[in-house]
């Protein structure tokens, strides 16, 4: 073997067909339904049921598995425990992806070997309803506060925001980030789905392979870049920095957060969905400078260097205009993609092979003898 593709770029590893992502066109489908229909006409509990189940539900489907996902969201207290305890400055990220490994300890369906497909589906559901309720719980506590009942007549996007501001929200907050959980949902063979197929692949089980993603999702270079914006437009402070300084990074060399994809090659297709939403909420706050900023940093962008937004680029902008703290933006991310990895999880247990690639040896060439250590 004398070549090789660093990164695994442009290797197929596997099938899927839960979701196609055309990099050279900038489109974005879930099972043959293009993100901007998803987005259009359906909630995130349809997307949900369209990627475990294949298909788009009937209204009274979609009614018993929301029902089944809402019923099924309180914590071990154990759990509930450790997110008391955790140090008040941890990461929110350390937080979930310990939080939900500790699930497994307390779900007596966890098994490792042969797959058992229904079970692992109920595994997954519960793993949905759970997640954002430790992302909230955690947030809630390190702020001395407690944790409001759960609840089980909210949408997951309702669910949420109730659980971290103690009061329903709006019904445009609700609908904002009920679009922004449709188009984190799925996305392809990316590093975190990547993670949890890998991990499952070993007969592993669900926890696992959801903990892994976690871990992966965590890095600035994949779901951490949505951070790295806000903290961007915070350090650059009003719209008539923009210039002096994406000029001063351009000639530095150095990158501009959510500011081109690894895949597409133009625009990508979430983010004109995010930038609606940012322009609304930010009309409606009446602070309209973090949106003209991010405006302002996209155009410089495709000007000088012909690259696009990203979907990191405009949910920020989102996340921040919902009153979210920054350091939630990554698990809000997580939350999302918890659907996407037990689908890809699932998936892969039903045609399952373990990933062995192979390493292009870089080492001696020539086997050398061991010296004696005291001739080293």
């Amino acid at each position: 073997m004398t070549e090789y593709a660093r990164g695994l770029e442009g290797v197929i590893a596997n099938e899927s067909a839960l979701s196609n992502v055309d990099g050279a066109t900038g489109e974005l489908s879930y099972l043959g339904y293009h993100i901007d229909d998803l987005v259009e006409n359906c909630c995130y509990e349809e997307v949900v049921f369209l990627l475990h189940r294949g298909r788009l539900p009937k209204q009274g489907e979609l009614d018993e598995f929301a029902k089944r996902i809402r019923g099924d969201r309180s914590l071990p207290q154990g759990v509930i425990d450790f997110l008391k305890n955790a140090p008040k400055d941890a990461s929110p990220m350390d937080v979930l992806r310990t939080g939900v490994s500790m699930l497994g300890l307390y779900d007596s369906r966890v098994a490792i070997g042969e797959p058992d497909i229904a079970k692992d589906s109920e595994i997954a559901l519960s793993l949905l309803a759970k997640t954002p309720v430790i992302v909230a719980a955690y947030h809630r506590f390190r702020q001395g506060l407690d944790l409001p009942a759960v609840r089980d007549d909210l949408t997951e996007a309702q669910h949420f925001l109730y659980l971290i501001n103690g009061e329903v929200a709006t019904d445009r907050a609700v609908r904002t980030l009920d679009v922004a959980l449709i188009l984190h949902a799925d996305h392809g063979m990316n590093a975190s789905t990547f993670s949890a197929r890998v991990t499952v692949a070993t007969l592993s089980d669900m926890y696992s392979a959801v903990t892994s993603a976690i871990g992966t999702l965590k890095g600035p270079l994949h779901g951490g870049a949505n951070e790295g914006v806000i903290h961007m437009l915070q350090e650059i402070g009003e719209l008539a920095k923009v210039d002096e300084y994406v000029e001063g990074k351009l000639t530095r060399k150095e990158k501009i957060m959510g500011i081109g994809h690894r895949i597409y090659k133009t625009l990508d297709p979430r983010a004109p969905h995010l930038r609606k939403l940012a322009v609304q909420l930010t009309d409606e706050l009446g602070e309209p400078k973090w949106i003209q900023m991010s405006e302002r940093i996209a155009q410089i962008m495709r000007e000088r260097k012909g690259l696009e937004a990203n979907v990191d680029f405009y949910s920020a902008t989102v996340y921040y205009s919902l009153g979210l703290p920054t350091d939630l933006f990554t698990p809000i991310f997580a939350i999302a993609r918890t659907s996407g990895w037990t689908a890809q999880v699932l998936e892969q247990l039903r045609d399952n092979r373990l990933y062995r690639p192979l390493t292009l040896y870089t080492g001696p060439s020539e086997l050398m003898s061991v010296p004696p250590i005291e001739s080293r």
